[in-house]
């Protein structure tokens, strides 16, 4: 009997998968059964699912002394992930499986008390993570086994319970998830049309217009109009006119997502581009990320996406202070005593708000109320916002007009020509995609100014008091508009678009 059994798991640490080798020993002396290895509570409660899953699987746990090693001892462990491969461990190392062909697997899975494998979170990295080892294969619960099976060039194997795990161990049998061929995921990943379409929306043309620039170049937006002006509304619509995802983005996507344990079980890769809407009362570490073993926030679900903050004076001043890393950089560093993490957050922040208090631009000289109000919003944070827009209220006819208006699928085709000239632009190796993204050096190379547009900038800074961040934003609106015209230069016109889309703020805080 072999008293030592060795095999491989993975433990998840921000999105990604790192390596674990899991060790069990069953040696004599008083009957205990301890987990070491920095393990957390959910880990050490393992030896309870465990003992139960494999005598209610029909084979014999040893008596005596169990040992399971999770190696490196110096990373944290959390999560069920390691039950079956400590229960196989055990089987292995009392003889009841091979424990040379156990050493070649990697294997995650949380076991319930009757030997059935549950799903566990971080699937998909867990198959990047198999992939890069070379191990040959990867063992999964049935209910991670079509998003680990997107990943192409690892052996997925999908189990059911801990006897049909034993049974890939020794080569009795080798299941099949009923999954679609990967060519299909392929074509799948684009996404399918937005079940709310523009066309819904009666009215607002110039607020269409903006948002068309917004998703063109993937700008910040701000709305800012009275109660029922139709603001959700038209925020709600803007993935349906973002430019459909690519490969790349859906699997970055589904990473963070699950990480995060929002992944369906009937799903693989995330197909559409995240509508992320946390309510006002969010805590910082919510929208941020973090706790203490740091998962992704609100901001990283978002990723490729849209984050919508309704009601945005409503947050709390410190949670909406902590969106100015992401937005400035398109990534959360969250430092904790166990390390330091980074997720990515590069998304399309969409704000909603009123005038004041009371929701209309007729009360905004209601005195120390408003101030109050309007206060919570930063101008650093304000900054950091590519286009303020006005909403006004609706008219009786627009509401009334019966003529559908210009279709997302419509909007989206200019969208996505004006990200194809970004990306041509660009190039194929460069890590920004969009206007939005564009640094200092790449602004000025890109957007060349002769003597007429330098002094209508100069006009706007010193009439609004812009900051140079402002000055930025202006120009990468003002690129963006170019494009959606097919205009290879900056002309005065796009210059003066882009500068409107910087006045509402100075009107209302000014």
């Amino acid at each position: 009997m072999r008293n030592l059994a060795s095999t491989w798991s993975a433990a998840v640490v921000g999105v990604e998968a790192l390596p674990v080798e899991v060790e069990v020993d069953a040696g004599g002396g008083k009957e205990n059964f301890v987990v070491v290895g920095l393990a957390d509570t959910a880990v050490k409660e393992s030896r309870q699912r465990v003992k139960a899953a494999v005598w209610n699987s029909g084979y014999s746990c040893p008596k005596g002394f169990i040992t399971a090693s999770l190696a490196p001892a110096d990373l944290k462990k959390g999560g069920p992930c390691f039950d079956l491969p400590i229960a196989l461990g055990l089987l292995a190392c009392t003889g009841q499986i091979s424990g040379e062909r156990l050493a070649e697997w990697m294997v995650v899975g949380e076991l319930a008390l009757d030997g059935e494998v549950r799903g566990v979170r971080g699937a998909l990295a867990m198959a990047l993570l198999a992939r890069s080892r070379r191990v040959k294969g990867l063992i999964v619960p049935t209910a991670n086994a079509e998003e680990a099976s997107a990943v192409e060039g690892v052996r997925v194997v999908p189990v059911r319970d801990l006897r049909e795990a034993a049974e890939v161990i020794d080569g009795k049998a080798i299941p099949q998830a009923n999954l679609p061929p990967r060519s299909a995921k392929r074509e799948g990943s684009a996404g399918a049309e937005a079940a709310e379409d523009f066309s819904e929306v009666k009215g607002q043309e110039a607020v269409k217009r903006a948002l068309e620039i917004a998703a063109a170049g993937n700008h910040n937006v701000l709305m800012i109009g009275p109660p029922g002006s139709g603001k959700s509304m038209l925020a709600k619509r803007l993935p349906g006119i973002l430019p459909r995802m690519s490969l790349e983005e859906s699997f970055e996507t589904t990473r963070i997502h699950s990480v995060a344990g929002l992944i369906r079980s009937e799903g693989a890769l995330v197909k559409e581009r995240p509508f992320r809407s946390p309510h006002h009362t969010i805590s910082d570490i919510g929208l941020i990320g973090g706790s203490a073993n740091p998962s992704p926030g609100e901001v990283s679900l978002a990723h490729h996406g849209v984050l919508f903050l309704d009601e945005l004076p409503e947050f709390k001043r410190s949670a909406l202070e902590v969106l100015r890393q992401p937005l400035e950089d398109g990534q959360v560093t969250i430092s904790r005593a166990s390390g330091t993490m980074t997720f990515p957050a590069r998304f399309m922040f969409v704000g909603a708000m009123n005038p004041s208090p009371r929701g209309y631009f007729e009360a905004r000289s209601d005195g120390q109320a408003a101030k109050k109000y309007l206060n919570k919003i930063s101008g650093p944070l304000l900054d950091r916002i590519d286009l303020h827009l006005e909403v006004p209220a609706m008219k009786h006819e627009q509401l009334l007009a019966e003529a559908p208006g210009e279709s997302s699928a419509t909007i989206r085709a200019r969208v996505e020509r004006a990200r194809e000239v970004q990306r041509v632009r660009f190039g194929p190796t460069s890590l920004i995609h969009a206007n939005a993204q564009m640094g200092p050096r790449e602004l000025r190379k890109r957007v060349p100014m002769d003597r007429e547009a330098k002094n209508l900038l100069s006009g706007a800074m010193s009439n609004l008091s812009l900051s140079a961040r402002a000055l930025d934003r202006i120009l990468k609106v003002a690129r963006t508009i170019a494009d959606l015209a097919e205009s290879e230069k900056v002309l005065l016109d796009h210059l003066a678009e882009a500068i409107q889309y910087r006045t509402l703020d100075r009107q209302i805080w000014g």
